[in-house]
């Protein structure tokens, strides 16, 4: 006769059970397999490094083929329709490369990042309060690349603008580390610029700014912006500024539209919710009032 012996359930436990020394431990955790996706994607990237980078040189090279010969200095062969860049260091070929490939494993290691922070901060959320982190991380996610995006296609119209102002007698000749580090920091300033609205909705949802005091400071919510985009551009050229500028203020107006609504939805919620609790109890039934 076989005895099956009883398993009981493995129990997580919560994170506000678990002890300083539990809790380091899950961080630890948590951080090593974010940064071996991190090393997975640079290793990805490396292998792809050629491919990457010509991907990364096409508004410069969509820009010298659409102008004369000697407009890139040279830079341009029409023949092979490939544009070269210029190493002054040594060593800036090699740093360069791992620069590309750390920034590309990143972007692809990105979803396995905010998954393990995800699961990491979880458990010490409330319902409601994870409902409102999904969404506001998803819609972070979705405007830092549409703001990429906006960058990455703004950026030969900011060469030719910065080509232009250099003079005719100035040749320009890109070195590779600084081209990558102008690409790299648009595409963050934009990505950051695109994400303030939800700073917005979230100041919004706590109640430390309302939509009304939001609507009424649009003007000077426009000059801020326009501020911060000319502060934040790398570039500095005008065409990049309005590029930046004009999606953040249809952002703002969407952010207090956002917050409108998800206000309006709160209160009325809430309102029925203290109409049900105020309402007078339900009346005996009959078959309760024949016992009596």
């Amino acid at each position: 006769m076989r005895f099956r012996r009883n398993r009981t359930p493995k129990v997580v436990p919560n994170q506000e059970q678990m002890s300083l020394t539990e809790h380091l431990a899950e961080l630890r955790m948590r951080i090593i397999r974010a940064a071996l996706a991190i090393m997975i994607g640079m290793v990805v990237v490396l292998a792809m490094y050629d491919h990457v980078l010509n991907f990364v040189l096409g508004p410069y090279r969509s820009l010298c083929r659409s102008k004369p010969d000697d407009y890139c200095a040279g830079a341009y062969n029409r023949q092979t329709d490939t544009v070269s860049l210029a190493i002054l260091d040594p060593v800036e070929g090699l740093a360069t490369r791992f620069r590309v490939a750390f920034y590309g494993g990143m972007i692809l290691a990105l979803p396995v990042v905010l998954w393990q922070i995800w699961k990491f901060v979880t458990p010490a959320l409330h319902k409601n309060e994870r409902k409102y982190a999904v969404s506001f991380v998803l819609a972070s996610v979705v405007l830092f690349g549409f703001g990429g995006l906006v960058a990455f296609y703004t950026l030969e119209a900011a060469l030719e603008f910065l080509i232009n102002w250099a003079g005719q007698d100035v040749q320009q000749v890109f070195r590779v580390s600084s081209y990558i580090r102008l690409v790299t920091l648009m595409i963050v300033a934009f990505g950051v610029g695109f994400i303030a609205p939800v700073l917005l909705v979230g100041l919004e949802l706590i109640g430390v700014l309302t939509p009304r005091a939001l609507l009424k400071a649009w003007r000077y919510a426009l000059v801020a912006i326009f501020l911060i985009s000319a502060v934040i551009t790398p570039s500095g050229d005008p065409i990049s500024l309005f590029a930046l500028a004009v999606p953040m203020t249809v952002l703002y107006f969407l952010a207090i539209l956002v917050g409108w609504l998800v206000l309006r939805s709160r209160h009325r919620r809430q309102a029925k919710e203290e109409e049900a609790s105020n309402s007078p109890a339900a009346p005996e039934s009959s078959a309760s009032a024949a016992r009596d």
